[in-house]
């Protein structure tokens, strides 16, 4: 994109205020009359440098609700297992998590089978809302054996990595996990949790997580707004040989 010399300076102007985050990710941009006004441009100018940042992935527009800065995407590296905390620490952001609730309950007929436990055995279900730098980007429900997982009903888990506490407290190592995405769109409550629009997308990972002896220990539903979250997969062809 080709910009006038008024376009380019209003462009680097804005560049060097998302570079120096005094527009935060995650927020929306001030409207463009007062944005045109705070850096002395026109509507016309500042819509043609905000054209060259959104070609960035640098903003984004929405019709009705103006301009606004992308949060900042996680996901994990291919083929690594890692927690929500430890993406975010990997990448310099401040994790942050709240219990929305945290009950026992029988387990139903699909999670006794898919954690191995006798139907009804009790479980603990988790409910959390997940932030990076105090942006929320994730709902998330786990499902945990209540024998193996017992003291996890005691301990303030705010803004801590389940894995670790699991691992600490509870000797449950999580080995491997296998995961699935799928898309969705956001409902009216999960749209108020997440600070996004009602049908906008998510992306929604279902695990089952095991410890090193092949045993399942927990189930997860982690719903991510879309544009914070990107899966990644290493994909290896097999070798076919030759008759």
């Amino acid at each position: 994109m080709v910009l006038t010399p008024a376009a380019a300076q209003a462009y680097e102007h804005l560049s060097q205020d998302l570079a120096l985050g005094v527009f935060a990710p995650g927020t929306r941009l001030p409207g463009e009359r007062d944005l045109a006004l705070r850096i002395s441009v026109s509507r016309s100018t500042l819509r043609a440098a905000l054209g060259a940042l959104e070609a960035e992935g640098r903003v984004s527009r929405s019709a009705q609700r103006g301009w606004f800065v992308p949060p900042r995407v996680v996901g994990e590296p291919p083929s690594t297992l890692q927690s929500f905390t430890e993406m975010a620490l990997a990448r310099g952001l401040r994790p942050t998590s709240t219990v929305r609730r945290r009950e026992v309950r029988p387990a139903t007929i699909d999670e006794a089978d898919r954690l191995r436990i006798a139907p009804t055995s009790p479980v603990i279900q988790i409910d959390r809302l997940r932030g990076l730098d105090g942006n929320p980007v994730c709902f998330d429900v786990v499902v945990l054996p209540e024998q193996r997982a017992r003291a996890l009903m005691d301990i303030d888990l705010t803004d801590h990595s389940l894995y670790e506490l699991l691992r600490d407290e509870c000797d449950v190592a999580i080995h491997r996990s296998a995961y699935s995405v799928t898309a969705a769109i956001a409902d009216a409550p999960l749209a108020k949790l997440l600070g996004a629009s009602v049908g906008s997308p998510v992306l929604v990972g279902e695990e089952t997580a095991y410890v090193a002896d092949g045993t399942p220990v927990l189930l997860g539903v982690n719903r991510y707004r879309g544009d914070a979250y990107r899966f990644q997969a290493d994909l290896f062809r097999q070798q076919q040989h030759r008759h």
